[in-house]
């Protein structure tokens, strides 16, 4: 694998690592801004919907440059929003940090994931992918826990000062590592657009945003969920986090391994066994051990379908997949605004902390249904034009001569 892989997974270990440990500080946010865990779970889903909306705007506006020159400037972006949430005197402000920094994440993996796969082999580029995921995974089982942790003991303004530091870490990595390859020739913005015609791009998007809410609706309340139903104090969360880090490492190594070849069944398992350990979830939410298992698979399953989702929409809008790309990522996120904003929903409705569990299961079960709907359509497609090929009328024999006999003497 390319060197430049590594500078890629620098900057995602950065942004995965601003994404999820406002998990573990939700409560602390919300005391100090004197909210409720509902309402301060808007900063999840607001950095959701940033980064929707975000992908598309920032990879548009990056066709001018090169890609390694865009990537660094989200980079830049990515910075200055974590410094405005670390310094927020209201959490408004922290919501608008929160936001700028989410419009740099769809861009920077959309971007990025097709850098990694323009840097190795066709037979390679799922795991080129899932190697620059890794950043993304690998925060969960050391910035995460660490950025808690420090949230916990100094105070959470400490730990967003701390990513903006990791920000500044991945920008220096991708102006070092990442090959300046030139803008892309000949590519207009409606080539871009044209992908999003092929219903089985939108098909994998529609996987993407429920499959991966799925977690996101357990995980959004972890803290609340740990410390309210399965006893752990407040300390616990961060090791819980990490568990949960460790499941989306495997996960995704997983994922990136056998998406090259077995891309369909493996979304079939893992899309069918995260239902299924979400609804169990609302039972083993009760049991610390029972709770801390679950928490892993949680984190394996969802991240074993994002290779395999990312890949397959690279692979469908072939020939112009930047766009496309980073707006996979937007739905990665936008699963995420949808699922925390439902299991705040359920909890406000009085339905308790293990209601989400139900919610992400349903999500699951969803995405599980459009993956077979994708696949059974792309059969029919490939059963239609065989016989096309099939029936071609093949030229009619031309007689032989008649052979002439032979003249007697």
């Amino acid at each position: 694998m390319p060197l430049a892989l590594l500078a890629l997974a620098i900057g995602a270990f950065g942004i995965g690592t601003t994404e999820f440990v406002i998990m573990g500080l939700l409560p602390e946010v919300a005391a100090d801004f004197q909210v409720s865990i509902p309402a301060a779970g808007f900063l999840v889903t607001g950095y959701a919907l940033g980064v929707v909306l975000g992908a598309p705007l920032m990879t548009v506006l990056g066709t001018r440059v090169t890609r390694k020159r865009m990537l660094m400037i989200l980079m830049g972006l990515f910075v200055i929003g974590n410094v405005v949430s670390a310094t927020a005197p209201v959490f408004e402000v922290m919501l608008a940090g929160r936001v700028i920094a989410s419009l740099a994440h769809g861009a920077f993996f959309g971007i990025g994931s097709v850098v990694a796969a323009d840097l190795v082999a066709p037979h390679k580029k799922a795991g080129a992918i899932a190697m620059m995921f890794t950043g993304l995974t690998v925060a969960n089982v050391v910035g995460v826990p660490l950025g808690t942790y420090i949230g916990q003991s100094v105070g959470w303004r400490a730990t967003f000062f701390a990513v903006a530091g990791l920000g500044v870490i991945g920008l220096l990595g991708v102006a070092r590592l990442v090959p300046d390859q030139p803008r892309a020739e000949g590519v207009r913005l409606r080539h871009e657009l044209a992908a999003f015609r092929n219903v089985q791009v939108l098909l994998a998007m529609a996987m993407t945003v429920l499959g991966f809410g799925g977690v996101f609706a357990a995980i959004t309340y972890i803290t609340p969920m740990m410390t309210e139903i399965a006893g752990y104090s407040a300390s616990s969360v961060t090791w819980l986090l990490v568990l949960f880090g460790l499941g989306m490492v495997g996960g995704n190594l997983l994922g990136g391994k056998f998406a090259d070849r077995h891309l369909m069944p493996l979304l079939y398992v893992s899309l069918g066994a995260l239902a299924v350990v979400l609804s169990l979830f609302t039972l083993t939410a009760h049991n610390k051990i029972a709770a801390a298992v679950t928490i892993v698979l949680i984190g394996g399953l969802g991240f074993a379908t994002v290779p395999p989702l990312q890949k397959r929409v690279l692979d469908q809008a072939a020939g112009a997949p930047t766009l496309a790309s980073a707006v996979n990522i937007g739905a990665f996120n936008l699963g995420n605004a949808l699922s925390a904003w439902l299991g705040g929903v359920v909890i406000a409705a009085g339905f308790g902390y293990t209601a989400p569990n139900w919610v992400g299961a349903v999500l699951a079960a969803s995405a599980l249904v459009l993956a077979v709907v994708s696949s059974t359509l792309e059969r029919r497609t490939a059963t239609r034009s065989r016989p096309v090929a099939a029936h071609i009328p093949e030229p009619a024999a031309v007689p032989e001569p008649a052979a002439v006999p032979a003249a007697r003497h």
